[in-house]
């Protein structure tokens, strides 16, 4: 943070992002292209406020202390500007990103818990998300000397742009198109198991006995 002006002005102004600091009433009122309404919608979406950041601890240093404090306060606005949720797959992925852009190890051991994904989860960080992650984590200004609070009016796309960052595909949009074609399988086999399926008996008719589907 030191060797960029931003970063520098950062630590001496040492800001908070919390619910108090932020007016997020506001940036819900700001147009949806923005970043703090952009933020504020994925706050809402996901159902997390700015505060459910544990506080560091065990770091003696107060610079130090201040910047871990600040990745993790900020880690919340690279969701919204990645639109990756916090399910498991999209946090490994957003992990991988900060670990080539930032090399702070606690992101790099966060990234592997990409052994813990379901198989296609895996494979789909290994082929679409990984690379996204190394490719823009490597290329992007770092992302620790962004001050967030002088950019909720700027324009998400072109916040982007400037960082050198490329939206990822929309996982949430994936993840929901399988959970629908899951759903279509699981109906489709119900349907096919009720036509194989004996049928019982429901009345007699006159002697005759009437079975559901067949009447012999």
């Amino acid at each position: 943070m030191l060797s960029s002006p931003t970063g520098r002005q950062i630590l001496r102004d040492r800001p908070r992002i919390t619910s108090t600091s932020l007016d997020l009433p506001y940036l819900r009122s700001l147009g949806p292209s923005t970043v703090g309404a952009t933020y504020a919608a994925w706050l809402d979406r996901e159902g997390v406020t700015p505060d459910t950041r544990a506080a560091v601890r065990y770091v003696d240093d107060g610079e130090c202390a201040y910047v871990m404090q600040r990745y993790r306060e900020s880690h919340d606005f690279l969701h919204a500007l990645t639109g990756l949720p916090t399910v498991r797959e999209g946090e490994v992925a957003l992990k991988a990103f900060e670990f080539a852009n930032t090399l702070l190890p606690m992101t790099g051991l966060a990234t592997l818990a990409v052994a813990t994904l379901k198989p296609a989860e895996r494979a789909r960080f290994w082929d679409v998300y990984g690379p996204w992650a190394v490719r823009n984590g490597l290329r992007a200004d770092e992302v620790i000397n962004i001050y967030w609070e002088r950019e909720m009016e700027t324009d998400v796309e072109e916040l982007r742009r400037r960082l050198g960052v490329e939206a990822p595909p929309d996982l949430r949009s994936i993840r929901r198109r399988e959970r629908e074609e899951r759903k279509r399988r699981k109906v489709g086999a119900g349907a096919a198991g009720a036509v194989g399926a004996p049928v019982k008996e429901v009345e007699k008719i006159d002697g005759a006995t009437e079975k559901e589907g067949l009447t012999l």
